[in-house]
């Protein structure tokens, strides 16, 4: 699968969401930098089919088809639009995705899933006291069991904290499972994905890069883009 989201935009003169393009696929990860706080959950809609962009163009294997784009990508933790209300309960949260699932949602079969992904310790906690790795994983996690998802837009993980590298992980890892991967995030975390990292004191530093499949590309708005790379760089499927 690849997904195509060519010069989108939103609003009167781009004012929601400037002219932005990026190309995902399957066992594939990238990159795309959206700021200001609405402009990442309008980027995430447009890319999974949910909305509708003034301009600009998105298309899956080469067609424009919302309906497959809605039915083939989930939206995960996109701000108030799929990320789970702050106090409930991470057992609460799975159940509900059981359920959307088409699984057995009671509360034996929420404990049985957090088990088996060595979570039960978080049964009572509310999401958002969650560290943002493992929120992060559980929604990626969860945001795959409904039948026919082949991709995923995570939206924002930047703004739970922590290091980016870690959700940035997260991303190639279910890339590698053959996933097509869309991550939205701000310029502070893509410049920090774009850092040299020392591996030794004495060592040559390296830029961060997915290994495997997995590839690393920023997007800016078409404007903005120049044709080089940004010097900057899990819908549970309720949407």
């Amino acid at each position: 699968m690849r997904v195509t989201v060519a010069d989108v935009s939103k609003g009167r003169e781009g004012i929601a969401l400037p002219a932005t393009s990026v190309e995902f696929a399957s066992g594939r990860a990238e990159l795309v930098v959206a700021e200001t706080e609405q402009r990442p959950t309008i980027l995430g809609l447009i890319a999974t089919g949910r909305m509708r962009p003034d301009s600009g163009s998105v298309t899956i294997d080469g067609r424009t088809d919302a309906a497959a784009l809605r039915r083939r990508l989930a939206l995960v933790d996109a701000p108030d639009v799929s990320e789970p209300a702050a106090n409930v309960a991470v057992a609460g949260i799975v159940a509900e995705e059981l359920m959307f699932a088409g699984r057995r949602s009671d509360p034996l079969a929420a404990l049985r899933w957090l088990d088996e992904h060595g979570a039960q310790e978080l049964t009572r906690v509310p999401i958002a006291d969650v560290a943002p790795a493992r929120r992060l994983r559980l929604l990626l996690e969860l945001a795959t069991l409904r039948r026919g998802v082949d991709g995923v837009v995570l939206v924002s993980p930047d703004r739970h904290g922590g290091d980016p590298r870690e959700w940035w992980a997260l991303a190639q890892e279910f890339a590698a499972r053959g996933l097509a991967v869309l991550v939205v995030a701000g310029e502070a975390a893509a410049s920090v994905l774009a850092a040299p990292v020392e591996t030794h004191p004495r060592a040559r530093s390296s830029r961060v890069r997915p290994r495997g499949s997995a590839a690393l590309l920023t997007r800016r708005p078409a404007r903005r883009r120049a044709g080089r790379p940004a010097a900057s760089a899990a819908q549970s499927g309720r949407a």
